[in-house]
């Protein structure tokens, strides 16, 4: 690889970590060509992508970011995982995958919003249903609620017109 293309590796790299909220790095050894590319299309599909990075490319790049310093983990294979979609959607397509497939690739760290995850971290992140489900969740814990303050509301409006009929009528039968 020349100078040049490993500079522009590296700036592009640096902006693509820059721009991801997750980054996770992983030890991929004991995985084939066609492991890899099953593993890179599963992440495609959930927003993610794949990189298999040099250890010194990738920590200039990491050196140059706003992410913490990750030197001690950039040492022997090392693939990057980019979560663009979100750090649970990365972190599940690579657990699932590798209990597929002899637990590769294994997880080294992670860094979610500057903050430094070890491997277990990242497995109970893993284990976090999906965004959407999630919020689907929220949405119906807040309607139960609100669901029942309106029923109760209702009943106590139905109670006052059922008690305004009643005064109505008293006041017409104690005219006439």
């Amino acid at each position: 690889m020349k100078r040049t293309d490993k500079e522009s590796f590296v700036e592009d790299f640096r902006e693509r970590i820059q721009e991801s909220p997750a980054v996770f790095l992983t030890d991929f050894s004991g995985l084939d060509v066609k492991s890899m590319t099953v593993l890179r299309d599963e992440l495609k599909k959930n927003g993610a992508e794949y990189l298999v990075v040099k250890n010194r490319l990738g920590l200039r790049a990491i050196q140059e970011s706003d992410l913490p310093d990750l030197s001690e983990w950039l040492t022997g294979p090392t693939g990057v995982v980019l979560g663009h979609s979100g750090p649970v959607e990365a972190a599940k397509t690579v657990s699932d995958f590798a209990k597929n497939h002899d637990d590769r690739p294994v997880f080294k760290v992670g860094v979610l919003e500057n903050a430094v995850l070890d491997e277990d971290q990242i497995q109970r992140l893993a284990k976090l249903p999906p965004k959407d489900q999630l919020l689907a969740m929220l949405a119906g814990a807040l309607e139960a609620p609100m669901s029942a303050l309106a029923g109760a509301m209702g009943a106590k409006l139905q109670e006052m017109v059922g008690l305004m009929k009643a005064l109505q009528e008293e006041k017409e039968g104690g005219e006439a």
